[in-house]
């Protein structure tokens, strides 16, 4: 046999048994949560944070729409209720890429929800 036929077999046996322990690896880990939603490994005050908001059917969804288009007008009275009742301190983790749109969406929830807990 030639030297390229053997490292040819090499990186062929080196390749199959990456394959093989990266998915070993992956199903030994633990399932997420929230399954498909949030990944494996968040603190625990994260997912609090996100579960007030999970616990209104839709809420997550007009709130991503709302981030997307910058229009408050679809969020419903129960999600923006759930996002009042949400600790200030939950908003940086829960939108870290956005540090503007909590105080956005806390205002335009206080017009929905005149009544609504002031968190600051």
């Amino acid at each position: 046999m030639g030297s390229k036929a053997i490292v040819s077999i090499l990186l062929l046996v080196s390749l199959c048994v990456t394959i093989f322990v990266t998915q070993g690896v992956a199903q030994m880990q633990k399932p997420p949560t929230l399954p498909g939603l949030l990944p494996p490994g968040l603190p625990i005050d994260l997912i609090k944070c996100w579960s007030t908001i999970f616990s209104v059917e839709g809420c997550v969804l007009e709130i991503s729409r709302s981030i997307f288009s910058g229009k408050f007008e679809n969020i419903e009275r129960a999600c923006c209720k759930a996002f009042s009742a949400l600790d200030a301190n939950c908003w940086p983790r829960m939108f870290p890429l956005n540090p503007f749109f909590p105080p956005l969406l806390k205002d335009n929830c206080a017009r929905i929800v005149p009544n609504s807990p002031t968190h600051n």
